[in-house]
């Protein structure tokens, strides 16, 4: 895993092409202003929720984020080192935003097939953040291993290997691995979301 990928100093460059002040992007990705200086200097590092809304004030996704140039597979198969690393470069951040590090590896080229297929690895504690996940999507997903409690809307569940869960992601909603071992997912969202 790569940890030094400055995402402080990528967030400052997307933000300064895309014309946009701070505070302005503050206002877009409905988050504090705080929060944008604070990622752009590095001061926190933000959960994939967090990330993920600030990105969607400058109209980027996670994978345009962190490997902007690389060439996506056409398919239709793919090696297991083919897939996009989505989330492998933002740090581990303890402060009210989990503890464990958690893996989301993209199949294909989500945008063109207007559906993301994800791949998603949580140790013991990970969790997409205490900020809520929402957006215009359906999204599924099984659990190959493991627990994951899942969040939707004030629904809580711990969900164990086998189980599954769909539904509308316009729903607040968090995942979280509240258990001592791994936790792997398959999921599915559409439109594309990360």
């Amino acid at each position: 895993m790569d940890f030094q990928f400055d995402i402080g100093a990528r967030l400052k460059a997307m933000r300064s092409a895309a014309g946009l002040s701070q505070r302005q992007l503050a206002e877009r990705a409905n988050v504090p202003h705080a929060q944008i200086s604070n990622v752009e200097k590095n001061k926190v590092s933000p959960s994939v929720s967090t990330l993920r809304r600030i990105l969607s004030g400058v109209g980027v996704s996670m994978a345009d984020f962190f490997e902007p140039e690389r060439e996506v597979p056409p398919g239709p198969f793919f090696e297991a080192d083919q897939l996009l690393d989505l989330t492998s470069k933002i740090a581990v951040n303890a402060i009210g935003e989990g503890t464990g590090r958690m893996a989301f590896r993209q199949i294909g080229d989500a945008r063109s097939h207007n559906l993301q297929i994800l791949h998603e690895v949580y140790e013991p504690g990970a969790d997409t953040g205490e900020t809520l996940l929402q957006h215009p999507s359906s999204e599924g997903g099984y659990v190959v291993e493991g627990e994951l409690e899942v969040t939707v809307d004030s629904e809580i569940r711990v969900l164990r290997a086998g189980e599954a869960y769909l539904f509308d992601s316009r729903q607040p909603h968090r995942f979280r691995n509240p258990s001592d071992n791994r936790t792997i997912v398959i999921s599915a969202c559409t439109p594309p979301y990360l």
